[in-house]
């Protein structure tokens, strides 16, 4: 794993988290909420690849 995810999923936070906030402010609850729950699909789909790469892992040091 490297830095670059990190920030990734980082950069990801901070822009979620300040949209949705102008959004709350503005009174548009619903959207921010969507938005809320886009941002952790995105950071889900983000680290998809590399639970992949744990189970590979896992798998090739116990031998399955």
């Amino acid at each position: 794993m490297d830095i670059g995810l990190i920030l990734k999923i980082a950069g990801v936070g901070v822009l979620v988290s300040i949209a949705s906030v102008i959004l709350n402010k503005s009174g548009r609850d619903e959207q921010a909420m969507l938005l809320t729950v886009a941002g952790i699909v995105v950071v889900m789909l983000l680290l998809v690849g590399e639970i992949g790469n744990l189970f590979s892992t896992v798998r090739s040091v116990f031998g399955f």
